[in-house]
């Protein structure tokens, strides 16, 4: 890397990994021990790697936003899904757990109730045999 410099940049980044800096018109190796190059190395805004025209301060922004945005997105499109699942349920009308548990032990207390009252009118009725008051 170091035989590009004092040259353009784009010679200096034919080779991936090398880094030019503008503002010294050098060009090294990327210090790939490190995700940013160090300060004394070169400035962030006058370090390029990759492309000529984007610098690594623009690439961080840019990179920062495009993340922030892709969160919030994701974020929204959970709580949209969650209120649209919520919003239908209740519009269909359509019974959920709870009212199916509901229904069922209703349904059940019914049963008992009518076989209650028909072991009470045999008992009475075999009482009014006992008495002959049918």
């Amino acid at each position: 890397c170091h035989q590009y410099t004092n040259r353009s940049c784009e010679e200096c980044l034919k080779n991936v990994t090398c880094l030019w800096c503008a503002s010294s018109k050098r060009c090294m190796e990327y210090p790939v021990r490190r995700i940013l190059p160090p300060a004394d190395l070169c400035e962030l805004r006058s370090a390029r790697w990759g492309v000529c025209w984007v610098n690594f301060e623009a690439l961080i922004i840019a990179m920062s936003v495009v993340g922030g945005t892709l969160l919030i997105m994701l974020g929204v499109c959970c709580c949209c899904c969650c209120c649209k699942k919520k919003s239908k349920k209740q519009v269909s009308g359509g019974p959920d757990k709870d009212d199916e548990r509901a229904a069922r032990e209703r349904e059940k207390r019914r049963v008992r109730q009518e076989e209650r009252r028909a072991e009470m009118k045999s008992r009475h009725d075999e009482i009014r045999r006992k008495y002959g008051t049918v």
